[in-house]
């Protein structure tokens, strides 16, 4: 595929994530009847697809409409690249612009250049105030592949000599102590043999940073209440000289990979049908909005609603009373989101505290999305 013809498909595939088609979907299904298209060409769609997500806004105030053709148009004037080149009708490349066209578009200005709906611009408003604009643009942009270091099997020198050796390189996190950031070759990273040996997994800095905080005692007994793909899960494990942690989901499809990952890591994990007698450390990832890593899954700030908002907070609330049952005394309930939304964090908590006596906050943290990590918020409850 020529570049141009690229952008094509992918304005066809935005046409029909706008019509509703989930993204992954849209994208699976042109892949599929697109015989023709390489891996690098299948990447490459992939990439514009997703920078669209990111700032479909923008770029449909940029290309003068909402179409796929209009927002590939927009994003190419945002990202500084002559439609022209793009627009040629030769071979597969797009039809060439039109003067309708030419004359469309406008700079993007205020809420429009935040990439979120009116009412999500109102949200993060209200949660962070003067900074909300900065975290919204951080969220229009790619966010950085970072690593763990699985320390049951490698140190941070081992492991990045290990991927070095297979041209991927990296660099230190300050987020946390077992994090690298990607900085060449990501694509190599699941094909690598320190990926496949099981000297590092796939998982955001902040996320890193969350299990980091979590107190773990000698001995400890741990629960991971949502574990869902069990990053958390195996992070925790790997502190406890390699477990044992017990991880449960209501969903149990999505711990499908874990008993291979954990296997690969050589970490204990236990999979009980339900959480049984109690336990130090109950954490609680809870099922939330995902605001702080939106630019990882951009679809879901156009497609959340305020009902479904509003369905996260009595789950969330639901969660957090379901752990104090599984919690014995003098132990630690972690609650952690991938929210910047104050609604899904602070506010859980407070209303926590409101709703339970005897219940005392001893940590709150978040973290924003910026170049070293997705955003995220956690806070530890403890019976006084």
């Amino acid at each position: 595929m020529t570049p141009a013809a690229r952008y094509r498909s992918a304005a066809e595939i935005l046409d029909r994530i706008a019509a509703g088609e989930p993204a992954e979907r849209a994208l699976t299904g042109w892949a599929r009847g697109a015989r023709f298209a390489g891996s690098k060409d299948r990447a490459a769609v992939r990439d514009h697809v997703f920078d669209a997500l990111r700032r479909w806004r923008s770029a449909a105030v940029s290309g003068g409409g909402e179409g796929g053709r209009a927002v590939i148009l927009g994003l190419l004037r945002l990202n500084g690249i002559d439609p022209d080149t793009v627009f040629t009708g030769e071979g597969h490349a797009p039809a060439p612009l039109s003067a309708a066209e030419r004359a469309e578009g406008n700079a993007p200005e205020g809420r429009a250049a935040w990439d979120l709906p009116d009412w999500l611009c109102d949200r993060l408003a209200a949660s962070w105030g003067p900074e909300a604009g900065t975290i919204a643009e951080a969220l229009r942009h790619r966010a950085p592949v970072t690593l763990r270091v699985n320390t049951l099997r490698a140190d941070l020198a081992a492991a990045r000599r290990m991927l070095e050796a297979d041209g991927i390189e990296t660099a230190t996190n300050p987020l946390s102590p077992t994090a690298l950031t990607v900085t060449a070759n990501a694509r190599r990273v699941a094909g690598s043999a320190a990926y496949r040996a099981g000297h590092v997994e796939l998982q955001d800095a902040a996320s890193q940073a969350v299990s980091d905080l979590v107190p773990l005692p000698a001995g400890a007994r741990v629960l991971d209440l949502c574990a869902g793909g069990g990053g958390k899960t195996l992070a925790l494990a790997a502190r406890l000289g390699g477990g044992p942690v017990t991880a449960w989901d209501a969903d149990r499809g999505r711990m499908r990979d874990l008993p291979g990952r954990a296997e690969r890591a050589g970490a204990e994990v236990g999979l009980p049908a339900s959480p049984e007698g109690l336990f130090d450390v109950v954490l609680t990832d809870v099922p939330c909005s995902g605001s702080g890593a939106w630019r990882r899954a951009p679809e879901a700030k156009w497609r959340l609603t305020e009902t479904r908002l509003a369905e996260l907070h009595r789950l969330q609330d639901g969660i957090l009373d379901r752990a104090t049952t599984l919690l014995r005394p003098g132990g630690t309930l972690v609650y952690a989101t991938c929210s910047v939304l104050s609604d899904e964090n602070d506010a859980r908590i407070d209303t926590f505290l409101a709703r339970h006596d005897g219940w005392r906050c001893t940590l709150r943290r978040n973290f924003l999305p910026d170049q070293a990590g997705d955003g995220f918020f956690t806070a530890h409850l403890m019976r006084e």
